[in-house]
């Protein structure tokens, strides 16, 4: 079973992976969102069991504004710096037709290392395992050093990237060349791997640049919604109009297809 976000396919089961900072969270919260807006039923669940900052739990009540399920713990442990993974997860492994499962998993191999428990549960599930790439973070500011993250992560989940991410950014210091340095370095991931990129992340400052509307790949337009707490405004992130499906793909073809 596929969905189509932006006019690009996609597998029903997603699972975000990358390194600590590389912005994860920010791409699974924007990509369900998406999802839901196109017309999916889109459960997420939180599988950061690592880092108990900037986890997708963080915008719940954004996420449940639009429909979305989210699969968290409940009650005092919602927020908990706990190993905690609930039941409702290994439900999610087979979505339903027209649904689609999205898990934002903890960073570098270690927070993989929890998606090998799966492996079994899945049986012959389709998924597409993405990792995302920020070429302004520490270990992935080079090929070899996305290719060493990439084979660690592969072998704590016992699952193979399918399609790369390109987030690169620098918060509030992004410029557009900072992004088109994160394609440059995913282009020459997929001619050492033959794994394809499947989006380019983009936040919708951008989308208008001539240099971001050149680009051949498909691309997911982001509004930051991960926050720290002295920037958070509660009443406009809970009742804003998320808008990010309703702007147009640039040349979009299916994901994971040359």
């Amino acid at each position: 079973m596929t969905v189509k976000i932006y006019g690009a396919q996609t597998e029903s089961l997603l699972i975000i992976v990358g390194n600590y900072g590389s912005g994860k969270t920010e791409i699974a919260v924007n990509l369900a969102i998406a999802l839901q807006k196109s017309g999916k039923e889109v459960s997420i669940a939180d599988l950061d069991i690592v880092n108990p900052y900037f986890r997708c739990r963080e915008a719940q009540d954004a996420m449940r504004e639009h429909g979305i399920r989210v699969v968290i713990p409940s009650g005092a442990h919602q927020f908990a710096d706990l190993p905690i993974v609930v039941p409702e997860i290994k439900g999610m492994l087979h979505p339903a037709p027209g649904a689609v499962s999205l898990f934002d998993v903890g960073g570098d191999d270690v927070g993989a290392t929890l998606l090998s428990s799966f492996n079994e549960a899945l049986g012959g599930q389709p998924y597409s395992l993405l990792q995302v790439i920020n070429s302004r973070r520490p270990f992935t500011d080079t090929v070899e050093g996305c290719l060493q993250m990439k084979t660690a992560i592969e072998r704590a989940s016992r699952l193979k990237v399918g399609g790369y991410v390109v987030n690169s950014h620098l918060i509030d210091e992004t410029t557009p060349e900072v992004i088109l340095e994160g394609v440059r370095l995913s282009r020459e991931l997929v001619d050492m791997t033959g794994v394809p990129i499947a989006c380019v992340a983009v936040m919708e400052d951008f989308v208008d640049e001539e240099a971001i509307r050149a680009l051949d790949e498909p691309i997911l337009v982001l509004r930051r919604m991960m926050l720290p707490p002295w920037l958070r405004d509660e009443s406009r992130r809970d009742k804003a109009e998320f808008e990010v499906s309703d702007l147009p793909a640039r040349r979009a073809k299916p994901i994971f297809r040359p």
